[in-house]
């Protein structure tokens, strides 16, 4: 279940990660074909962050390293594990959240100037503006919202599980937050909804059948 629901959590900041690349990639490059657009590569972009992901979340099925103090407690972990999990949750920290982050940051961050300066009539101009902040602004709910209380959290409960301070309302914090980073599931669906036209044209399609 764990190694489940990380493999879910991460897929997704990845998934958020490309999709803010290619309306990137859209708004600041119209007129380029890029490979990573097409249907093809789009399948083999999708498979390899699948399987990117869960070999990387492998670890998480050996019981010496995701064991628990005792199962019947959610995230009860066992101390001998601290130091391992600790040093895990740092490199994950910074490839699985730190860097996709700041990688949607810099996507979109160009993305609005490119609109800005662009020479479009104002009414096309205006559209073009709403879409893209419509993204911008769920896809930054999302991270800040689902992602970030989770990742800093985990790191806090990590450091203080090694030594006295560890107690009851942070171990409780962590599990609300678990909670909001698992609720991601329910919220993407919004965003492809709001950001992308095939997925919207298709869910209409579906509900006419």
């Amino acid at each position: 279940m764990t190694y489940a629901l990380y493999a879910n959590m991460y897929c997704s900041i990845y998934f958020l990660t490309v999709l803010s690349m290619v309306r990137f990639t859209a708004i600041v490059y119209p007129f380029k074909q890029w490979k990573a657009t097409s249907m093809r590569y789009a399948k083999i972009i999708c498979a390899a962050i699948w399987l990117f992901v869960l070999a990387a979340s492998s670890p998480l099925l050996s019981k010496e390293i995701a064991g628990y103090r005792n199962p019947a407690k959610c995230l009860d972990l066992h101390p001998s594990n601290t130091h391992r999990l600790l040093i895990m949750n740092y490199v994950v920290l910074i490839v699985g959240f730190i860097l996709p982050f700041c990688t949607i940051i810099v996507c979109y961050i160009f993305a609005i100037k490119t609109l800005v300066r662009s020479k479009a009539p104002q009414c096309k101009k205006a559209a073009c503006h709403k879409k893209a902040l419509s993204a911008i602004i769920i896809t930054l709910i999302l991270f800040l919202l689902c992602f970030l209380p989770y990742h800093v959290l985990r790191t806090v409960h990590l450091i203080l599980s090694g030594c006295s301070q560890a107690n009851l309302p942070m171990h409780k914090a962590l599990v609300v937050t678990l909670c909001l980073a698992a609720m991601h599931s329910c919220l993407d669906p919004v965003l492809y909804y709001f950001a992308a036209e095939n997925f919207k044209a298709r869910i209409r399609s579906l509900y006419r059948r």
